[in-house]
């Protein structure tokens, strides 16, 4: 009997815990300039505290917007580009600018917090899209090459099409890489060492190197038919000065961020737990706007500007250049049949007029002798 108190004491006791709420993990406040319903891996894209997230994520957004104006432009004045030699570098401009609004988007994955899909877009999307901007690079290379060389360039959208080639090789790479690692061994997304993600793009780099060595030597050499390269360095020289440029900063930023990404110091990893991923966003914005202002822009202006500027900028004398002959114009019933006729109907013209001439000169010599002779 004793024990039925106590029966019932701990069952009311255990009631009463049971009917107790959970305890509430209590989330930290949002920081200053994010809302409470910004959740915490994307508040880094509002917090004005550490401006640097929205900095940056200024920049790549002014980046994709002046790369989507250039490209309207462009697309607006095709028609006012008639020259084949400059048209057929549209396609492959066109693709670089789609190629660096995504590195700007790209960015802002890299500077939110980790998630399997994020890893997953960042792991396939990183080496696909500087290989689509590296193989721009490349293909104007080999436009510029044909160009001082004095032979034709192949098509816009050929060399476009070879761009887009090159870039699904490195997009089957990485889905290689996605589907051994995560599909098969089942590992997480987000785990992964940064020597594979470097070893991934080791593709995209080796398109960069083509595409500077190739650049330098139409820098320096020009084409390979030295008389004709005499002559057309000097027009496609500033073209390739601008794509060397390019590869070069390029090659230079790639060098930086894979030192940095591979050989980082410990202090850094102490101090900044994820210090790679913004670095990461840090370098992906750099790269656009290198494309932006060391190729996309100058490229444009002289595809755009009228050949009678260029010519001037590049020394040529209008009266230098051999001008052809101009052909006497004849109605269909005065065109003469024998070629040598336009020669013997002058001869005549100059026979007449030189016989005329001398007979009015003796009739004037006999009238003045029988004026003498009056007086």
């Amino acid at each position: 009997m004793a024990l039925r108190p106590t029966l019932i004491f701990i069952l009311l006791l255990i009631g009463c815990c049971a009917l107790e709420d959970p305890p509430k993990v209590t989330a930290p406040p949002p920081p200053h300039g994010c809302g409470a319903t910004v959740d915490p891996p994307y508040r880094v894209l509002c917090d004005l505290e550490s401006v640097w997230g929205v900095v940056l994520e200024a920049i790549a957004c002014g980046g994709t917007i002046s790369a989507l104006i250039l490209a309207v432009i462009l697309l607006a004045k095709l028609k006012t580009v008639t020259e084949p030699e400059k048209r057929c570098g549209v396609g492959p401009l066109l693709l670089l600018l789609a190629g660096t609004m995504g590195l700007f988007s790209l960015s802002l994955v890299f500077l939110v917090g980790r998630g399997e899909v994020l890893c997953i877009v960042r792991r396939g999307l990183w080496g696909v899209l500087f290989a689509m901007c590296f193989s721009c690079l490349l293909v104007q290379g080999v436009r510029l090459k044909k160009l001082a060389g004095g032979r034709r360039s192949p098509a816009g959208s050929s060399l476009a099409g070879l761009a887009f080639t090159l870039t699904m090789v490195q997009g089957i790479i990485a889905g290689e890489w996605l589907l051994l690692t995560v599909v098969r061994e089942g590992h997480a997304a987000c785990d992964y060492l940064p020597l594979d993600f470097v070893l991934v793009c080791s593709y995209a780099l080796a398109l960069l190197l083509a595409a500077s060595m190739l650049s330098l030597a139409v820098v320096l050499c020009g084409g390979s038919n030295r008389e004709e390269s005499s002559r057309k360095t000097m027009k496609w020289r500033c073209n390739a000065v601008w794509l060397f440029l390019s590869c070069l900063s390029s090659l230079l930023l790639w060098v930086a961020w894979l030192g940095l990404y591979l050989y980082s110091d410990a202090t850094i990893t102490t101090v900044a737990k994820d210090w790679d991923e913004p670095a990461l966003a840090v370098a992906l914005v750099t790269e656009g706007w290198v494309l932006l202002l060391f190729h996309a822009v100058p490229e444009m202006h002289l595809c755009l500007r009228p050949s009678s500027q260029r010519n001037a900028d590049t020394g040529q004398n209008y009266y230098d250049t051999p001008q052809p002959p101009t052909a006497q114009s004849y109605h269909d019933d005065e065109r003469p049949t024998n070629p040598r006729a336009p020669f013997t109907e002058s001869q005549a013209y100059t026979v007449e007029e030189h016989s005329a001439g001398r007979l009015s000169h003796k009739k004037h010599e006999q009238h003045s002798g029988k004026g003498s002779l009056w007086f």
